[in-house]
């Protein structure tokens, strides 16, 4: 039972399995009898051993840290506290954002002019291809290290062109790509342009829809060893590219998954569809269709929907695809009737993207009266039609390519891998026409947030040391005129632009300790965001390009109430100026503490782009701001005196001042460019530059691309405000190094010793980071020194705790040690932290924090030395010495800093004893909040190798390779010289490629399922067999032999095939839910009158014998402690709790797939950019597919037909 202060409540009862147990140590062990719990806890005791160790840290914490003295100084110096005004800076916010949005937006529209002007002006240029020879060893002389680029060798006066793995050799590439390189050629001196007008620029491109992309600046290449072709990521299924050639669009892809289909042609259905998703981005929506006339839907929770293409939605489909495969009664008409059904009903109703509508047929035939289906819903064919033809055979070609252009759409014969994505893409292209037409709008594209290095950017595999960043781009119109009327789209340029560099327009320091920025685009998409985690260990999370406002904000409600945050975002959407109030839990220390904050929102839109920005202050102490600044201009003395020594740090990542073109001046450490400016500013001349290059207004009936203007090599920028506020604060801090001697002198024994201090810093608003050591390294251990791994001042957690900790305890300090430190440090560190607020005019603000790091072993004696010892007159029996009570120092999330036991050190105290951790949260004294980790991701659970279900037979595979090779042998008589010489006029070149060679599986390769007939065809017949339900006519003799089933992988895993699904590494993570009970002090519990009395607890009913454990809690006064003293003598069962984040457990469809997932398409989100999806000429354009045949002779039809027969 629990007594506080007279009131009870009852412990519930022990599980019976406890008390079995418990009755079982009742005969091995002997136990005291009740009577010796005669005397209880010293309740009166424990509260003057909490009282005095509290009291004597917080006096020595005082006079060590100089708080006093410092706060005199902001006094004296007439600082002053201002409340903030959260609309106007966010309004001064969002304005710089979109300027450097705006410069950005300007640059790619200048390469688009120049690409369409160059094409145009070189249209009857003659080809001179002796120009492009191989430069991957070329001569890199020019070659310099630039800050911007991670101090990688660049040249900033070229850029370079590289080609897909398509085009092995340069001087056999065709002649139209090096058309295409010879007038691309005009761009270099627009890239060098764009750079010296904005240094800050990242990767400029351009990508042409043939294959070849242009980049600046030149580095040399390949960067590194080992890269290798099929390394290289295809551009052109990249957000930046396909999202930019054309209007969002609504896509519906009907597939043929039929068994009747051979396994080389259900791998190619796969293979297309997998491609097809490829080229779908968040502005898009999808689904597919199989044509299996029960079940159309492979996604069961989509049905008769299309569904935004994110990536959540695109693995799930992805996933389907791969298991995708049915043996029932196939009805194309039907599923194509649905097709249009969903379609026309999204459009209707004001859903999906609104704009462009298409549907996409992979099969090898259509069959059945797919014609009346087609002119039903052909008037004014709103919805194109693009058609797929699977395999070798083209006895279909003619259906095929009829429905393609007969409804604004194109048609592709599949026959094998060779150029099988750019042949998807073409779809992309046609898409276009209505656009590229008119020739007036050119819409600038941004792409989501994605993770890319510093030199491998084209790499098939996100960065898990990478940088943030998103690209802008906008598509480059072919304005020539041609023979026939055509609509090409010559390419798309694009810019990277890092994330980094939009933070650094929302400076830190401008909304204080724990405010931040975010910002959120058209689909509630965040682009940043403090809590937004795109990697995790070793690897990247998957779907992190995506992740939802609503699934980073935790409001401290219920989740399935959270109104006002849904609000919050909708009008964020909506890109809507305001504010608002949301009580939300923040999880710190890699989701090891919690705590709640109430947060004012104010929120504004960043014109001409998909994104609004967001700032979060908290409502009570982030509302106002500490102005005080030293005017460098007007003082007389030398203020780089206050910067002498090595003992100082400014924040790495804030922006004082710096040059325009960094590679022009090079600092060895963020001081030193700090000092550098500093010593400048007392020159003749001085300028702050404290704005940044602004966008040049339009003249009324100018073009929309801005001319701007070059820099000067030696121009910099400075944030005034900022760099005089940190020489204000050096001024102020400049105590901490000439302490007092009263206190180094007197103190020394009694308190540098008793308390082991090892360090004494502070940490300012304006970024500065002092410090003083005590002592000797020895005395410091092995880790690297305080000042290496805390520089951040603001952004630090122990910053962040010590200002939240003041809003419950002005005078106290924040106590904490390194996690489970006890096991796994010999001379672990206590670091304690104080805020200190300055006052003026009634209200307060935060200027700096004060800090301490004692050695762990010197506070832990102090402690035993107070709790050994009774301070009343009457005596006690019982002390933290005897071995009748444990005695532990719990800090406000339930972690133990002291413990009798040292191993106990950093451990959460709910794992040393769940038991008392469960009575102290049913009292209060702890509240336990439960985190949901929608970023979470959980190993996936794939080995190499397991994908097998049976072993296999040891002669198999000889098998099966004497098969393959004999039924390879008699295709290659078809794809030979001899075939050439035979017949030359219908040669075609033909790459051999294996199945999927674009589609790297990394480091997983599966053996396939012997359960699944992946490729063993001795059930059936090489062709097609009966398809007459299928209304397929004839048989198919030209499909190629299966490939030996060794190096096939199988299907069930085809879901990470797709290259873009694979640059988020699937087979190391997958997305999951987690879930985690944190903890937090309630100190208000143990206040009662105004004064911290003890909390008497005791655990009955816990023991065969009826003993009772009782146990004492008392805060300590000064500090964010508790003191815990728990009687030992009754050994009630103690179970164990975790703070470990767990995976949530969620229903899930037939399919496997979690069935939230299903319930998350209503997310409200808006409709970017103009839509153009018509053009009343595009009738006139007769391209609308490619055809091919080969012309095959019947001696080698005999003899494959021979070859498969005896095969199967």
């Amino acid at each position: 039972m629990f007594f506080a202060g007279g009131a009870c409540c009852c412990c519930p009862v022990v599980a019976a399995a406890h008390v079995f147990v418990l009755l079982i140590a009742v005969v091995v062990t002997p136990l005291p009898g009740i009577q010796a719990q005669a005397e209880d806890i010293p309740h009166n005791e424990v509260k003057n051993w909490a009282l005095k160790f509290g009291v004597d840290l917080w006096e020595f914490g005082r006079q060590i840290t100089n708080m006093n003295e410092i706060q005199r100084k902001y006094r004296e110096r007439e600082s002053k506290v201002r409340r903030k005004d959260g609309l106007l800076l966010i309004r001064d916010l969002a304005a710089e954002v979109k300027n450097m949005m705006d410069i950005k937006m300007n640059s790619v529209l200048r390469l688009m002019e120049a690409g369409e002007q160059s094409a145009l002006a070189n249209q009857e240029a003659s080809v001179k291809s002796e120009r492009y020879v191989n430069d991957g060893f070329g001569d890199y002389k020019s070659l310099e290290s630039i800050d911007r680029y991670d101090q990688c060798a660049f040249n900033t006066t070229v850029n370079c062109v590289l080609l897909q793995s398509t085009y092995v050799d340069p001087d056999s590439v065709d002649e139209t790509i090096v058309r295409d390189m010879q007038w691309t050629d005009h761009l270099d001196p627009i890239f060098v342009s764009n750079y010296e007008m904005d240094p800050v620029l990242s990767w400029q491109y351009f990508g042409s829809t043939k294959g070849t992309l242009r980049r600046f600046p030149t580095l040399r290449w390949p960067s590194y060893s080992g890269l290798s072709p099929s390394a290289l990521f295809d551009y052109r299924l990249n957000p930046w590219f396909v999202e930019a050639a054309t209007s969002a669009k609504d896509i519906v892809i009907i597939a043929d998954f039929s068994i009747a289909l051979s396994d080389y042609k259900l791998s190619l259905v796969r293979a297309t569809t997998l491609a097809a998703l490829d080229t779908l981005g968040a502005n898009d929506f999808v689904n597919v269709l199989s044509l299996e006339s029960s079940n159309y839907e492979i996604v069961p929770c989509f049905k008769e929907i299309i569904v935004q293409a994110n990536e959540k939605n695109l693995r799930d489909l992805r996933s389907a695809v791969a298991q995708s495969k049915f043996a029932g009664s196939s009805n194309f008409t039907g599923a194509l009737a649905r097709a249009f059904d969903i379609l026309h009903k999204f459009n209707r109703t004001g859903q999906g993207s609104q704009c462009n509508q298409a549907i996409l047929i992979i099969t090898d035939g259509p069959f059945g009266p797919y014609k009346e289906i087609l002119q039903h819903n052909k008037p004014h064919m709103p919805v194109r039609v693009f058609t797929y033809l699977i395999g070798k055979d083209d006895s279909n070609a003619a259906d095929m390519n009829w429905i393609a252009c007969n409804n604004k759409g194109y048609f592709e014969h599949i026959e094998d891998q060779r150029n099988l994505r750019e042949k998807v893409l073409n779809y992309v292209l046609v898409m276009a026409r209505p656009l590229i037409m008119y020739q007036t709008d050119h819409p600038v594209y941004w792409s989501p947030v994605y993770l890319a290095s510093k030199v491998d950017n084209l790499k098939s595999t996100d960065s898990i040391d990478g940088r943030l960043m998103t690209t802008v781009s906008a598509p480059v119109f072919d304005r020539r005129n041609h023979s026939e009327r055509a609509a090409n789209l010559l390419g798309v340029v694009g810019m990277d632009v890092y994330i980094d560099d939009l933070k650094k327009l929302v400076p830190a320091y401008k909304l204080g300790a724990n405010g931040y920025s975010f910002i959120l685009d058209n689909n509630g998409h965040v682009l940043y965001h403090p809590d937004f985690r795109p990697t995790q260990s070793d690897s990247v999370r998957p779907q992190y390009k995506t992740v939802d406002l609503s699934e980073i904000e935790l409001p401290d409600v219920d989740t399935n109430n959270n109104t006002l945050l849904l609000e919050l975002r909708r009008e964020m959407i909506e890109q809507r100026e305001g504010e608002t109030t949301l009580r939300v839990n923040n999880h710190l220390d890699n989701m090891r503490r919690v705590s709640t904050r109430k947060y004012k929102y104010f929120y504004h839109s960043i014109e001409d782009t998909p994104y609004s920005l967001g700032i979060a202050l908290p409502e009570s102490y982030g509302m106002y701001e500490l102005l005080g600044e030293e005017e460098i201009k007007l003082t007389q003395f030398n203020i780089t005196e206050y910067f002498k020594g090595k003992n100082w740090k400014v924040h790495p990542d804030w922006v004082y001042c710096e040059y325009n073109y960094g590679n022009e001046h090079n600092f060895k450490t963020p001081e030193d460019r700090v000092l550098h400016f500093l010593s400048r500013t007392k020159r003749p001349g001085w300028k702050w530059m404290s704005l940044r290059s602004r966008m040049p207004q339009r003249e009324p009936g100018t073009s929309q691309v801005y001319n701007t203007w070059r820099k000067e090599k030696d121009s910099h920028y400075c944030d005034k405000n900022l760099l005089q506020s940190l020489v204000f604060d050096a001024l102020v801090t400049d105590s901490l190094e000439k302490q007092t001697t009263q206190i180094s002198k007197v103190d020394k024994h009694q308190g540098h010793h008793m308390f082991g201090v090892t360090l004494t810093f502070i940490a300012t608003r304006s970024g500065l980071l002092r410090w003083r050591d005590h002592g000797t390294a020895n005395n410091r251990g092995p880790e690297l020194h305080f000042s290496e791994t805390n520089k951040k001042a603001i952004d630090e957690v122990w910053y962040k705790r010590a200002i939240d900790q003041h809003n419950i305890e002005p005078e106290s300090f924040v106590f904490s040690v390194p996690f489970n430190s006890g096991a796994g440090l010999d001379r672990p560190l206590i670091t304690a932290t104080h805020a200190m607020f300055v006052e003026n005019k009634g209200h307060r603000a935060a200027a700096a924090v004060v800090g301490i790091q004692f050695q762990h072993s010197s506070i832990a004696s102090h402690f035993i030395n107070i709790t050994s010892a009774c301070t009343g007159m009457t005596g006690c029996k019982k002390t933290c010495a005897s071995d009748d009570l444990d005695c532990y120092v719990l800090d406000n999330n339930g972690f133990i800093i002291i413990s009798e036991q040292s191993h106990h050190t950093g451990q959460f105290f709910g794992q040393t004893d769940g038991t008392i951790m469960d009575s102290l949260v049913q009292d209060g004294i702890y509240k336990k909040i439960k985190i949901v980790d929608n970023q979470g991701a959980c190993h996936s659970g794939i080995e190499p190798g397991t994908d097998s279900a049976t072993s296999l037979r040891p002669f198999q595979p000889i098998v099966w390779l004497v098969r393959w090779l004999l039924g390879r042998l008699a295709w290659l008589a078809i794809e030979t010289n001899i075939y050439h010489v035979l017949f030359p006029e219908w040669i075609q070149a033909q790459d051999e490629d294996p199945m999927y060679s674009e589609y790297d599986l990394g480091p997983d390769e599966f053996v396939p399922d012997q359960g699944e007939k992946t490729t063993d065809q001795s059930d059936k017949p090489m062709t097609d067999g009966d398809n007459s339900d299928r209304g397929s006519s004839g048989n198919d003799y030209k499909d190629m032999p299966p490939h030996p089933p060794l190096y096939v992988p199988s299907m069930k895993n085809a879901e990470y095939f797709s290259p873009v699904y694979n640059r988020t590494q699937p087979g190391i993570t997958r997305t999951c839910r987690k879930s985690v009970e944190l903890y937090v002090l309630q100190p208000n519990k143990l206040n009662t009158s105004g004064s911290f009395n003890p909390l008497k607890g005791k655990l009955t009913n816990c023991h065969a014998t009826g003993c009772e454990r009782p146990f004492s809690v008392q805060k300590i006064p000064h500090s964010n402690l508790i003191l815990l003293v728990v009687d030992t003598l009754c050994p009630c069962g103690s179970k164990q709790l975790s703070i470990e984040p767990q995976e949530v457990q969620m229903a899930t469809d037939k399919t496997g797939l979690p069935v939230y997932n299903c319930q998350d398409q209503n997310m409200y989100r808006r409709r970017t950019g103009k839509c153009i999806n018509y053009h009343p000429e595009e009738i006139e354009i007769k391209q609308c597919g490619s055809s091919s045949a080969l012309l095959v002779t019947s001696y080698l039809i005999l003899l494959s037909m021979v070859t498969a027969i005896w095969i199967t």
